[in-house]
This record gives C-alpha cells, structure tokens and sequence, in this order.
C-alpha cells in the first residue's frame, strides 16, 4: 500500500539537489505567477488618490519601506517558515487546514462517518491521540456545536474570496500589463485600445482552459523566469542610475515617517500596498504539487530578491523624478529602448498568473462539492498523467463573463486593486485563525503560541483588511457582494444535504423487510444487477422501499452503493471499496461504500459498474475462504445493536494478498481483499479492515490442511463459483442505476428563512444544477429515478 499516495515528493528521502532543482523551477510557472506580476499595479493602486507625491519623496520611501517589511514578514515568516509546514499529507490551502482540524477534534458536520475511516493510510496524525491530558481548546470546540459551525463558515468565506480572486485576479493583471501601451500610442488611440485588447485576452485566457494547464503548463516557468529575471534587471538599473541610496528607505523608520506626514490618507493608501503579496495564498494551495524545500528555495533565492529589486527600482527612478499620480506606474520606470518587450513579457506573464487562480478555482469548487456545500457542476480530467489536474464548464464561462464585465465596469486599476486587496487578505486572515487552532490541536504546542501567532499575524493582516474595508464604495464592494452571494447558495445546500441524511437516517427501512421480499407478497426479482445510491453506509434506503412499492422487482443482484468524503486530501484506490453483504449469501443482496478525498475527482473510474462488478468479485471470493474457516456472518462474530442493522462486516477491497494458511485451492487469478479487525461506526455498523503487503497481480493458490475437510471445502467452492456465475450473468442481463429525484420542502410551521431555504432555494438550485448522475457519470440508458419527497 503506498503510504504516500497523492504526494508528489517523500518526506521520507532527501529530494537530491537535481529533484528539488527541478521542482523549485517548474513550481515558478505554477505557484508564484500571480505573486509575481504585482508591481505592474502596486504603486499605481497606492498614489490613486489617497496620497501624493511630494519633492521630499518621503510617501514614496514610506511605501518602498512598507512593501518591503509586508514582503518579508508575511510571505517569506508567516508562509515559507510556518505556515507551509501545516501540510495534510502534502496538501495544502483552506481545505487542507480544516481537514487537519477535523481529524484531530470532532468537529466536521460531515454526515455518515465512519470510524473505519480513521484506519485510511492518509489519515495521518502527527501524535497519537490524547488519552489522559486533553487539551482545554479542543474539549471546547467539540463541546459547543455552534462553533463546528462557525469553523464552516469561517472555511466557507475564505473558499468565497478564493472563489473572488480567481474572478478578479486576471482582471487587474492583463488590465495592468495592457495598459502599457498608454506611452506606445496616443490618448485618443489609448482610450480605446486597452480595454477591447484587455478583454479579448481575457476571453482568449478562458477559451483556452478545456485544453488543461499541462498542454501549455511548459511555457510557463520560463516566462515567469523571464520575468523575475527582467524586472531585477530593470530594478538594478534604476537604482545605479537614478538612486543609489535607496536601500535607506528599507529601515522601519520611514513608515513611521509616511504614517505621520500622511496620517488618514496614509492608512487608506495600504489598500494597494497590500496588494504586493497577492498570490501568497498560492505557495500553499499549490503545496501538494511541490515539496516543501523546492517552493522555499524558489521563494527565498530567485523571487523575493527579485521583488524586492523591482520595487527599490521604481522608488528609486520616482525619487528623482515626480510625475502626478495619474502617472506613476511600472512601465514610466521603463527605458524607451526596452519598453515593447517588456510589455509583451508583461502580458504573458499576467496570463500566466491568471492561468494559476483559475485553475486553483476549479480545484477549490471541487473540494467544496466534497464537503456538500456546493451544487453539483461537472468536473472534467485534463490530464490523464497529473491528479488533479481539472476543468469545470459551467464554472469557467461563468467567471469568464463575470472577469469580463467587471473590466468593463471598473476600467480602472484602482477599482480592480480595491476589489482585489480585500478578497486577498479576507483569505489570508482566514488562514491566520485556522493555523492557529492547527498549532494548538494538531502541533500540540501551548496555546500562548497560537495566541501570539494569531496576534503578530493577524495584527498585521488586520490592519491591511481595515484599509481595504474604508474603499467599500470604491470597488471592495464587489467581492463582499460576491462573498455573501456564495456563501448564501454553499449554506442552503449543505443545510439541505444534511437534512436529507437525517431523514433517511429516520426512514430507513429494517434489514427483515427485505429479506421477507419475495414470491409470496408478488415480489419478482429480474436478471441483472440493481445499484442503489444511497447516503446511508448501513440499513435499507427508504427510497428502495418506495421504489418496490412502485415496481414489485428488484434485480437478482442488490447493490447499496453509497459514495462518501472523508477528511483526507486522498484515498488511494486499494482503500477505496469497502464491500459486505446485507442479509444471507443466498439473498444476493451487497453493501459498497466507495470512499473520496477532498482533492479525489469522482469521475476518475472510465467504467464504474465494471470497477464495481470485479471489487464485488474480489469480495466473494474473500467471503467464502473467510466461510470455509470460520462462520462469516454470526452472533459472535458481529456486535449487533439493534435487529434492524444486522449486516456482515465490511471488507477493504484491493490489491492485497490474503494472510495466514487458507484452507482451499483457487485456479483462477484473483485480486483478494485486505482485511482485519472491527470498527463499529456512528451507526452501528463494523467494518473489518486489515493492512497487509501490496502484491498485484499474482496468481493465489491455497494448500488443503486436513483432508478431512475436503467434502466441505469442495461444498464452499461450489456454492463460491455459483454466486459469482450468478455474478457475472447478472452483469450480461445489464445493470440500472438507480437513483432518488428528491423534492425538499419545509416542515409545517418552519420559519419563514427556513422555508424559503428549502422550497425555494435548494429546489432551485437542484433543478437547474447537474443532477447525481452526472456526478457518478451514469449512461442515461441504465437510469431510474425514483420521486422522494423529503419533509424536513
């Protein structure tokens, strides 16, 4: 079993200098693009309005200082030697820390977890759970449930803001390069030039995205190496030749300086000063890409001196020079003889930057689907090599038409960098409070460090948020508009979801009524194999119920399929199935739960029914050596709650060889189970999983003990090879998929939010949103719905 699935790198082995090379080049295309194209706007944003530029160049040397401290401090401390380091198995960003969060104190909502969950390989602790001293911070947070829901929200605003800088990030950046052409052409040819090539790039950009960031992917490190490498150069320039003594201006002291001269318009001008650390975020959203050293490396060697040169050099030719606000900006720094040139790498590196949030959007949407909070959209693979690597239509030429209309609507830097500013540090500060409860939970270290981490931090954070939230008039009003939109349809559809479960979780039927199912009360059972979508992991759906009502048959082969998410970045697929039966081996009827991680695309199986059919064989086969050895199914074997959830224990199905000296011999070749030890779940239900070896593909051949048991180990045999003839005949008569069409409505008597939640809405969004099948990608041909009212 690969322990490090969905990793691209091991912890366990120092990367050689060549890997981690390689890695730190090929991360600058993907993770720094968006961080580093912000001096293009950074200035520009700054001197809008709020503040001027004076002879004593003091507000410029005030700014310069404040860029550089706010570089330095966030994304080089907070990020690249803290924050990086709160991986989820590689993984990183908002959804990472919230998993980690949720593994170490129960407080996910997520419905029908199982403990058997906990046995997942990637469900990794840094410590063993605590037995004897537990911390007060977590005794707290699992005791109070209105704070579980709270911990969403605070998750859900920072999947918004993303969400909002994925929509506002190639705005600003193509906006920005393009408007370079300013010095190339005239007023009149300017006014009208910028904004037509700024949108047909956008839409270019946005057209371009089925085709997946690997079919370009190896274009972009060079660029923005080009980039970095052309900006430190023109930094070097400007500061040798206009400025020497610039570097003066990095001492603390000229913001203390800016803060007095400028006073109110100095605290509003840090606006656009944050915006220097757009991107950040990136480095760790895109960790699991990456190694933790090779995205250091990059950062600390190439692109935050590059930065840091660029901005000195701006300061410095404006410090000798002192246009009106209206004209500072990167390209007037920019020598004549090389300004075409850099304009066009400008604009290819800003494509680049949009490139990565966009992509990030996808991949964050799709792990909001995972948690239930958000409609169902179809998700696209666009690399058959790279995981999770995805593309989402619906999502893509929504945002294209947003990007575009917010160009047109703003047509200024200053508006787009407002908007922007806001979005970014909404998203940083949410990630401020949930490291601080990894370093208390998961670290184990003492809250006066999360504390004084969440203070020095989010006390910076705070006071960049707290200038961007005064230009709520002047463009910030967009992503808060945007925000409370998203959260309002993420809310409606995770609060409906859960309703749902609870009321299946009520209205499940018993295991008896389906095994007294048959000839006597007019029940048929058809050829072919039936698979029943349910939330549930044990009992009878009550939509199957409904659908015997309707139609009395149901197929000769019985399969409750029910496809959950498990707080972990990755399931690998030899622990993805687990399979049991529900009632006697003669009734044919099985239960398959199909587990996914936050980052695990669903529709990464060509053929589901195919997967299913061979794991359901693989479990039969498992089921009768388990038989010829012991009772599979009896009182001592399985801790039985209730008469209602009687049901043999589940089975991991993989790739694992069996353990022990079985009792019979197999001629065929089989992929046998991983199996060993019971985990009851919340619902009463034990799950047998068992770790052992990885051995594909090898052939199992079972030597007979005793020959005395040769009569009743060629009975289990026969009774093994009639069920999976059953089986197999069972998938050539065809298999239907069926599926419940739900209509929510609200309880009499709910409250008027409650009401127009439900039965407006969810219903909305469910019937103008991708329906299940989709998501489980089921042939239309193999479809039945059955019409459920849920009253809740």
């Amino acid at each position: 079993m690969d322990l490090d699935y969905g990793k691209c790198w091991d912890t366990s082995k120092k990367d050689s200098w060549k890997t981690l090379l390689l890695l730190a080049y090929q991360s600058l295309g993907v993770v720094y693009g968006d961080l580093s194209i912000s001096p293009l706007y950074v200035y520009k944003s700054t001197f809008a309005e709020d503040i001027k530029h004076s002879e004593t160049n003091e507000e410029i040397f005030g700014v310069l200082s404040f860029v550089f401290w706010t570089l330095t401090l966030v994304p080089l401390f907070k990020y690249v030697f803290i924050v990086l380091r709160a991986d989820d198995n590689g993984e990183g960003g908002t959804f990472a820390l919230y998993s980690l969060i949720c593994r170490h104190a129960k407080v996910s909502i997520l419905p029908n977890r199982q403990v058997s969950d906990e046995a997942l390989s990637t469900y990794k602790l840094e410590h063993p759970p605590e037995k004897k001293s537990r911390s007060k911070v977590k005794m707290y947070l699992e005791k109070h449930k209105f704070l579980h829901t709270a911990l969403l929200i605070l998750v859900l605003l920072g999947t918004c803001m993303v969400i909002g800088d994925g929509l506002l990030t190639p705005a600003i950046s193509v906006f920005s390069a393009v408007s370079g052409l300013e010095f190339s052409l005239s007023k009149e040819h300017h006014q009208y030039a910028v904004l037509p090539i700024t949108c047909f790039i956008i839409v270019c950009l946005f057209a371009l995205q089925h085709y997946g960031t690997h079919r370009v992917g190896f274009l972009f490190a060079p660029i923005v190496v080009i980039w970095l490498l052309c900006i430190s150069a023109l930094g070097l320039y400007n500061i040798i030749h206009w400025n020497p003594h610039v570097y003066q201006a990095l001492s603390p002291y000229y913001m203390f300086k800016f803060l007095k001269k400028t006073r109110k318009g100095g605290w509003m001008s840090l606006g656009g000063i944050l915006l220097c650390i757009t991107g950040s975020e990136a480095m760790f959203a895109d960790l699991g890409h990456f190694s933790y050293a090779a995205i250091q490396i990059a950062f600390t060697f190439l692109v935050y001196p590059a930065l840091i040169l660029a901005y000195m050099g701006q300061a410095a030719y404006l410090s000798q020079h002192h246009p009106t606000s209206y004209r500072i900006g990167f390209y007037i720094s920019v020598p004549d003889s090389v300004r075409w040139p850099v304009l066009i790498i400008a604009i290819l590196a800003s494509v680049v930057g949009s490139q990565a949030i966009i992509s990030g959007t996808f991949s964050i949407i799709n792990q909001s689907q995972s948690l239930g909070c958000f409609p169902r959209v179809k998700v696209i693979h666009t690399s058959d090599k790279i995981h999770g690597q995805i593309y989402i239509p619906e999502i893509n030429w929504l945002l294209m038409i947003l990007c575009v209309a917010v160009t047109i609507g703003f047509r200024d830097t200053k508006h787009l960098g407002n908007a922007s500013g806001l979005a970014v540090m909404t998203v940083m500060l949410v990630t401020t409070c949930l490291t601080s409860l990894v370093i208390i939970l998961c670290w184990r270290k003492p809250p006066i460090v999360a504390l004084c981490f969440l203070f020095f931090f989010g006390s910076i954070e705070l006071l960049y948020f707290s200038a961007s939230l005064t230009k709520f008039r002047e463009g910030a009003w967009l992503p808060i508009l945007l925000a409370l939109f998203l959260m309002t349809i993420m809310f409606v559809w995770h609060y409906a979801t859960i309703r749902k479960y609870e009321f299946d979780l009520h209205n499940k039927v018993s295991l008896e009524w389906l095994l007294a199912l048959g000839p006597s009360l007019g029940i048929a059972r058809v050829p072919g194999i039936g698979l029943v979508f349910t939330d549930l992991t044990s009992g009878i759906p009550a939509n199957f119920s409904r659908f015997v009502t309707n139609l009395p048959a149901f197929h000769k082969i019985l399969v409750f399929v029910c496809v959950k998410s498990v707080p972990v970045p990755h399931v690998p697929p030899d622990e993805r199935y687990l399979v049991g039966r529900v009632g006697p081996a003669a009734h044919r009827s099985y239960r398959c739960i199909v587990r996914y991680g936050y980052r695990d695309v669903h529709q990464d199986v060509n053929s589901f029914e195919s997967e299913l059919v061979d794991k359901l064989a693989d479990f039969i086969h498992y089921d009768w050596y388990r038989t010829s050895r012991t009772n599979s199914c009896t009182d001592d074997d399985v801790p039985r709650s209730n008469a209602s959830s009687n049901e043999c224990r589940l089975a991991v199905i993989g790739t694992i060889e069996f353990s022990g000296a079985p009792a019979f011999e197999l001629e065929d070749s089989v992929q046998p189970a991983s199996v060993s030890g019971g985990f009851p779940t919340v619902e009463s239900v034990t799950d047998l999983i068992e770790m052992e070896p990885v051995r594909s593909g090898k052939r199992v051949r079972f030597a007979i003990d005793d020959e005395s048991e040769t009569d009743t180990q060629n009975e289990v045999e026969l009774q093994m090879r009639e069920e999976l003839g059953d089986v197999m005949a069972a998938q050539e008569a065809g298999t239907a998929f069926i599926l419940g069409h739900s209509h929510v409505c609200a309880k009499q008597g709910s409250s008027f939010l409650k009401r127009l939640a439900l039965n407006f809405g969810y219903n909305f969004l469910r019937r103008n949103c991708r329906g299940p099948d989709v998501a489980l990608k089921v042939p239309p041909g193999s479809l039945l719905e059955v019409g459920m009212v849920y009253v809740v």
